[in-house]
């Protein structure tokens, strides 16, 4: 399959896109932001007895939202590499980047999950990043490409995680240099829960859990007192595809019947 390659203007990469590339490592605890967020009450999503779906979904980025690992990137991308295509039958868009040789594409079933939460099918829900890239090279390849993969044609991954979602403010877990480590239970998911308020038993964390059980250390590590649940969790060792998506929707489905027996 041919691929097109086009050089576009540096104006495309939107300017409060590029601002947040460097991640604070400031504790959450100094974060404006997270002291006006009033703690996230148990059963907030579980009282929709039509639609019960988590109040955050966490992607693991390489090999689960997308198809490549950054370590392994040799350059970061910039708007002269993205490669156009179909979103789905919603119009052309940025399908992919290209860091030398290397095409970066998002995995079908996390397009699919974006494309639905931009429609506003989980109009309660949030999305957050909890990725442990191996080195600040590899951070910076994966900002960059989340500012540059589109999910709707002009509508970037990075405009919809964090300036539709949480209003500009970088929330996301991104990195192992401290305070984040390679272990995601001990620091991604519980800066994760200061920085938003919400309950781990209230999440929703999807990764492919190839260089180790994530899923499962999170599951048994961070878990609330009152109801001793954790995040529903779903390993994508070929990455987040459809059927993983629709998966990780029935688990968190389970947990949230868990969660309204518990509230009961």
């Amino acid at each position: 399959m041919r691929v097109l390659v086009l050089t576009l203007t540096a104006s495309l990469l939107l300017p409060q896109a590029t601002r947040s590339f460097t991640p604070s490592l400031a504790p959450l605890t100094t974060n404006s932001f997270h002291k006006s967020i009033k703690p996230h009450r148990l059963s907030a999503m579980v009282n929709d007895e039509h639609q019960p779906y988590p109040s955050l979904l966490v992607y693991d980025m390489d090999a689960c939202l997308w198809d490549k690992e950054m370590f392994e990137m040799p350059a970061i991308p910039t708007s002269a590499n993205v490669v156009l295509g179909d979103l789905n039958g919603r119009g052309t868009g940025v399908t992919g980047v290209m860091s030398g040789r290397n095409k970066i594409s998002l995995h079908a079933g996390s397009l699919l999950s974006l494309q639905e939460y931009a429609d506003g099918l989980y109009p309660k829900m949030k999305l957050a990043f909890a990725s442990s890239a191996d080195t600040p090279f590899a951070e910076k390849v994966g900002r960059a490409s989340l500012a540059l993969l589109e999910v709707l044609p002009g509508l970037t991954v990075w405009d919809l995680v964090v300036e539709q979602c949480w209003d500009g403010v970088d929330v996301n877990q991104i990195g192992r240099q401290p305070p984040l480590s390679s272990n995601k239970a001990r620091s991604h998911f519980p800066r994760l829960k200061e920085a938003t308020a919400i309950r781990y038993d209230e999440m929703l964390f999807f990764d492919d859990c190839l260089w180790g059980d994530h899923c499962g250390i999170v599951s048994r590590e961070c878990r609330e007192e009152d109801t001793d649940l954790g995040p529903a969790v779903l390993r994508t060792p070929n990455g987040l595809g459809v059927k993983e998506w629709k998966k990780g929707l029935e688990e968190y489905e389970k947990q949230a019947k868990k969660l309204q027996s518990k509230v009961n």
